[in-house]
């Protein structure tokens, strides 16, 4: 069969548009299950399509397939809807099936006022998508596709849902996802033993924790980093439940010498030193810790069982192992005051985190939180029938009010801005020689941040640039990393000081000869000062590189040499 997988817009913009902007994780292996099967198999990534009507429905219409899969992860769900409803003004008679977390908790609700929804996949979706693509396939009647387990669909009764399967034991026996597909979003586990109510993981997973082997995501990123994908997300609810796992993964990225460099998510109870050693010297260069609060009591209603003393301990040692620790922080829980936002800034102050996240708290279906609100307010599942994304927590609580809340997060956000470069100044490392060379990367990836990045671009920030410079030369105090040499030889570009640009590009190629960010700046220093015979050494090694390019052009002229600068004219399109 010809199958279209696709991930739907959402109906509102993001600040943080990678939130939204991956394929979830699952997409990938009901793809790479359906090909191994040797179905024609087509990932389409329509996040941000919203308005594109036109162009959607061409794309629907001139690939012409057997069935369609919709991912709803709750917030696009509307996007869905639009796209099976273009499906069926298309092509009546084909099956479209929706999957996902936010799918498996409103199938009632979408099969009851959804008409162009025939089928939904619940939970772990692989083998029950599987299993429906073949019965289609092969003409089962409906009676037979009705016993299949694991789906929710139409009957005479309306809207029903058929027998629980069983969670898949092996993971390793699905097909890795990277044999057909190009991602960055990997996974060791499935599931999480937490039980927050303000997530829907512990529901939708069971709060069963399965892993593959360490060799299944090696593999997976081996596969991938031939392809040239050198930066990975480890996706999981918690990376580093099992320490023993984790280091062994470790141990084999190093031993395959995969020289990437990758994010996991983590609970501040379930780090130690010796994991963060070895994370770090497997690539790791950030953690994200869900903090929520700085409020015991806040922490408690939310069931997040973590403790002031561990929050401050995970942060502290993440950060010495040259790891960037980032927090995610939520506001407007249930007893939110501005007396709870005051904790939660001194934690802040305390564990210092150099990234951070703000949510205002949401309730969404599948999470107990949710389950709370119903059954307080008599609401059901209907109240999704508005064009929203999502309920807001203070949307239910009398005691809340909008401005408020609103300015719970401003207060958060503008004390972590005018913070960061405190916190920057303030970084604590182990004093580990063995770990020299990652903590100078830690360090010059911060700088650049601070230089030409995010918080380079945040008005409320005191003096960036002088940040990434003391960062720079602490990294290259710990070791010369290229990356420290590269900013330092930008920052005096910008200040006018192109012989100090100069001089520090040199000493970072003595290092590093083959780098192509030194070589290019130190081209565009020799070409600004005139000297285009010396800009031109550093600069036609990198000549297929679009930044070296008009420098390249711009010197070739300058000495006379025209008909050599045509070669880079780009061809007519």
């Amino acid at each position: 069969m010809k199958i279209l997988l696709i991930y739907p817009y959402f109906l509102e913009p993001r600040i943080h548009v990678e939130e939204i902007a991956a394929l979830p994780m699952g997409i990938h292996y009901v793809g790479a299950l359906l090909k191994s099967k040797g179905h024609d198999v087509e990932i389409l990534n329509w996040y941000d399509a919203k308005g594109a009507d036109t162009a959607m429905r061409e794309a629907l219409a001139s690939r012409q397939p057997d069935l369609i899969g919709i991912s709803i992860v709750h917030a696009n769900r509307w996007g869905g809807i639009e796209v099976a409803r273009m499906a069926k003004q298309l092509d009546p008679g084909i099956p479209v099936v929706f999957g996902g977390i936010g799918a498996t908790f409103l199938w009632r609700h979408l099969l009851t006022h959804f008409s162009a929804i025939d089928y939904i996949v619940l939970g772990e979706g692989e083998q029950t998508f599987a299993r429906l693509v073949a019965a289609l396939e092969n003409g089962a009647p409906s009676g037979e596709i009705a016993q299949l387990p694991g789906l929710a669909l139409r009957s005479l009764d309306g809207p029903a849902k058929t027998a629980v399967p069983p969670l898949i034991e092996d993971l390793d026996e699905l097909p890795p996802p990277a044999r057909y597909f190009d991602f960055q979003h990997l996974s060791m586990t499935r599931g999480c033993p937490s039980r927050c109510t303000f997530c829907g993981s512990p529901r939708f997973w069971r709060r069963r924790v399965r892993s593959h082997s360490t060799d299944y995501l090696v593999n997976q990123m081996a596969l991938l980093k031939e392809r040239g994908i050198a930066f990975f997300y480890l996706s999981d609810d918690t990376f580093t439940l099992n320490a023993k796992r984790v280091i062994e993964l470790c141990r084999k990225i190093i031993e395959r010498d995969l020289s990437i460099s990758w994010q996991a998510i983590s609970k501040v109870s379930a780090v130690n030193d010796e994991m963060l050693y070895w994370m770090r010297k497997a690539g790791c260069v950030q953690i994200s810790y869900g903090v929520e609060s700085g409020s015991p009591e806040i922490r408690k209603r939310l069931c997040k069982d973590i403790r002031h003393d561990q929050i401050i301990q995970a942060f502290e040692r993440t950060v010495a192992h040259g790891i960037l620790a980032r927090a995610y922080f939520i506001y407007g829980a249930p007893g939110e005051t501005w007396e709870t936002v005051g904790q939660t800034l001194e934690l802040m102050r305390q564990i210092r985190p150099l990234s951070a996240i703000f949510y205002m708290m949401d309730l969404f279906p599948g999470t107990a939180l949710y389950e709370a609100y119903k059954t307080r307010s008599g609401a059901d599942d209907d109240i999704w029938l508005q064009p929203v994304e999502d309920l807001l927590y203070f949307e239910t609580d009398p005691s809340m009010d909008r401005e408020t809340v609103l300015a719970y997060g401003r207060r958060l956000r503008e004390v972590f801005d005018t913070s960061l470069p405190e916190f920057a100044r303030q970084i604590v490392l182990e004093d580990n020689p063995d770990l020299y060379p990652e903590q100078a990367d830690f360090l010059s990836r911060l700088g650049l941040t601070f230089s030409h990045g995010d918080y380079a671009r945040i008005k409320s920030t005191v003096d960036p640039a002088q940040v990434a410079r003391e960062l720079f030369e602490r990294s290259l105090r710990r070791h010369p990393d290229h990356r420290a040499f590269w900013g330092l030889a930008l920052l005096d570009q910008h200040n006018g000081e192109t012989a100090a640009a100069i001089s520090t590009l040199k000493e970072g190629l003595r290092h590093h000869p083959q780098s192509q960010h030194l070589n290019i700046c130190l081209g565009i220093g020799y070409a600004n000062q005139g000297q285009f015979a010396q800009a031109l050494e550093y600069l036609t090694p990198f000549d297929r590189i679009p930044e070296a390019i008009p420098h390249i052009v711009r010197s070739l002229r300058a000495l006379g040499r025209h008909q050599e600068a045509e070669m880079y004219r780009p061809a007519p399109s």
